[in-house]
């Protein structure tokens, strides 16, 4: 399992060349499915548009798809996926809409527009490193309490919030393959008492 970059929820952006307006939105998304429905809820949103050009990048199966919809070839939904690949960023769409302003702008100036409205849209979203996490749960007495929190957060572990009872019961998060030095350190203040749960590796932002 190794980390990557995508975006979180969505974003946008908006260019405007010669009365044209390129409005676009960016948004994470996991699957083709996923694409696909915000592809069609920006097209509800802009049912007057002339064109809504797309393209998005997925990391199950490796796929990139793009669409110039009805601009001519290579000049708007190619510059969007190149936007995308360029940003070292994974899972997710970008959509721009055109609304026609009545004058054409040529190959140049359609490749220009649909790549600085692409970009626009990126440099706007809050980007996220994703990569491989263990989720650990503990029950301590609140004797050691804050000694362990202090510990979990000195090894990087993100603490959920406690539910206290006769005892107290942690959960966190941390990078996969960390955790060892915790759990011994953990193992030494519990006198081996105290037992941690430790989860299967899984993806989760950081």
């Amino acid at each position: 399992m190794e980390e990557y970059h995508t975006i979180r929820g969505t974003a946008s952006g908006e260019y405007e060349e010669k009365k044209s307006r390129f409005l676009a939105a960016a948004a994470h998304v996991e699957s083709e499915e996923e694409a696909v429905a915000f592809l069609e809820q920006i097209r509800a949103a802009n049912r007057t548009a002339r064109h809504n050009v797309y393209a998005y990048k997925l990391r199950a199966g490796n796929r990139e798809r793009y669409s110039d919809d009805g601009e001519p070839a290579k000049t708007a939904g190619t510059p969007v996926l190149e936007v995308i690949g360029h940003s070292g960023l994974t899972d997710l769409i970008v959509v721009v809409t055109r609304y026609f302003g009545g004058i054409l702008l040529g190959t140049g100036g359609l490749v220009r527009a649909y790549t600085s409205a692409a970009s626009s849209a990126l440099e706007a979203a809050e980007k996220v490193t994703v990569q491989p996490v263990v989720r650990l749960s503990t029950t301590v007495d609140y004797s050691l309490y804050e000694r362990v929190t202090l510990l979990v957060a000195a090894a990087g572990g993100r603490l959920a919030d406690p539910e206290f009872t006769d005892r107290v019961s942690l959960q966190w998060q941390m990078r996969a393959g960390t955790q060892g030095e915790l759990l011994e350190q953990l193992r030494e203040l519990t006198r081996g008492q105290g037992k941690v749960e430790v989860s299967e590796p899984f993806y989760g932002p950081v």
